[in-house]
């Protein structure tokens, strides 16, 4: 299965792969690991392969990757 195929509606569920994704559950959107907004899966960018986890643009991803000490916090 690639991550297109399948015309599921609601949640999808979704493997994370280096540079793609595989769709386990068949749907139409994933929601944010950190902002919780739902990402259509045609825009679904950014995610971790380690959390297994999406997020909505990179800006959520630097503060999941933050969150998790993979990077320093950031000092105000």
């Amino acid at each position: 299965m690639n991550r297109f195929e399948g015309h599921g509606s609601g949640e999808a569920k979704i493997r994370y792969l280096d540079a793609d994704f595989e769709v386990v559950q068949p749907g139409t959107h994933v929601r944010c690991a950190i902002t919780g907004e739902i990402i259509p899966l045609e825009e679904l960018k950014y995610w971790s392969v380690a959390r297994q986890e999406p997020y909505l643009d990179a800006t959520a991803s630097l503060k999941a990757d933050r969150e998790a000490g993979v990077l320093p916090t950031q000092k105000t």
